[in-house]
């Protein structure tokens, strides 16, 4: 079994900040990939950032310049800084990853969700 737990969500008011951070653990071998994602009221789930285990981090357009994912690997943690966060960034935010499990199998977690508000 591997789960993920996020945290860092919240109430911000725009032009704010918030860290999100999402722990991975259980019977991992390796973790391929980590990113987060979100979902907003009506809206379809979409990529907010991921990396890829030594490769590049691909963000969505929108959060460019704004959002940072880093990754600390001896941690097997993920996170997002979210800087200048403007009201449609409101949504729940889910960690994802991509992992093999020590019983060499691919399996693809997602985290709980944490709802990050953003107000004007």
């Amino acid at each position: 079994q591997v789960q993920l737990v996020e945290s860092g969500g919240g109430l911000v008011q725009a032009g704010g900040s918030l860290r999100l951070s999402c722990v991975a653990s259980g019977n991992i071998f390796r973790i391929n990939a980590m990113g987060w994602y979100r979902q907003a009221p009506g809206k379809q789930r979409e990529l907010v950032a991921a990396n890829t285990s030594g490769g590049p981090t691909n963000y969505a357009d929108s959060v460019k310049g704004r959002f940072t994912l880093s990754r600390d690997n001896a941690k097997r943690t993920v996170y997002l800084q979210m800087n200048s966060l403007i009201p449609e960034d409101t949504a729940v935010y889910y960690c994802n990853a991509e992992t093999i499990t020590t019983t060499l199998r691919n399996v693809e977690v997602w985290g709980q969700g944490t709802q990050v508000t953003v107000s004007q």
